[in-house]
């Protein structure tokens, strides 16, 4: 890959300690072995109650491009990410859930993508989608033609959320026609992008997830080019999900992305 190719990985964290001990040794890997490319990883956490900060610190002795920052104000996924942007010093930023379900695998093909349409002036936004060719949700390979309760099975059996997945496939149905883009996920929260494209209004007064798709909603009347490659969305490796385990947790964090929607990402 090209020597001048650079980039910041933004980890937002929020007691992912035991997940964060096998990903971030596979993604120095990735940047440092496979890709071969000029790197930092900026874990920002929001408050965490585990050793994550212990963990990191542990990791910032033996490799100077791991950064961590303790966020002390009031929890908030959109503003740990936005934080992390802030301080990033490179101009291409990617950032994405540090459960383990965005693998080091699935970084590499969205990195690589990218670089390929940056390094000869075509340059896109990359978006990781689980609902376009070579994509899957929870482990569920070819998602377009998988019926809702295997996906539902499969979940199940994990500590991830079937209430999330079940938010995550109808909001985006909803949104791509209601934003009538070809795009399939707009809350996917995995991307690669430059910096310069982001407007730090969509991260402020977001409450969970909802952020991207007022992010995306940005880019599309910025006429931004964007680019989905498929992924499959592993089952978080350890603890349990954010977005709610519950139907009452579910309709409170489901609120936003429906009010997102059909304002279609206004800020």
């Amino acid at each position: 890959m090209n020597q001048d190719n650079k980039i910041s990985i933004i980890l937002p964290t929020l007691n992912e300690e035991d997940n964060l001990k096998l990903l971030i040794p596979e993604i120095v890997r990735l940047l440092q072995d496979d890709l071969n490319i000029e790197y930092e990883v900026i874990v920002v956490d929001d408050g965490s109650t585990d050793m994550t900060e212990a963990f990191i610190n542990e990791q910032m002795k033996k490799n100077s491009f791991i950064k961590f920052v303790s966020r002390k104000k009031e929890k908030s996924l959109p503003l740990s990410i936005l934080e992390g942007i802030n301080i990033s010093n490179h101009e291409h930023v990617m950032w994405l859930d540090a459960d383990g379900s965005m693998t080091p695998l699935a970084m590499g093909k969205l990195i690589t993508t990218y670089f390929e349409h940056n390094n000869i002036g075509d340059e896109k936004v990359i978006i990781g989608s689980r609902f376009v060719e070579g994509g899957g949700y929870k482990g569920v390979k070819d998602v377009k033609n998988q019926s809702i309760l295997s996906s539902i099975n499969n979940v199940r059996q994990s500590n991830d959320s079937v209430f999330g997945m079940l938010l995550s496939i109808l909001i985006n149905k909803l949104l791509s026609t209601l934003f009538r883009t070809e795009l399939t996920d707009l809350t996917s929260g995995f991307i690669v992008l430059r910096k310069d494209y982001i407007d730090p209004k969509v991260f402020e007064k977001k409450e969970y997830g909802e952020y991207f798709i007022y992010l995306i909603a940005d880019l599309i009347k910025k006429e931004i080019s964007i680019m989905e490659v498929g992924y499959i969305c592993e089952t978080r490796l350890h603890g349990y999900s954010k977005t709610g385990s519950g139907i009452i947790k579910f309709i409170i964090r489901g609120i936003p992305y429906i009010k997102a929607a059909f304002f279609k990402g206004e800020k």
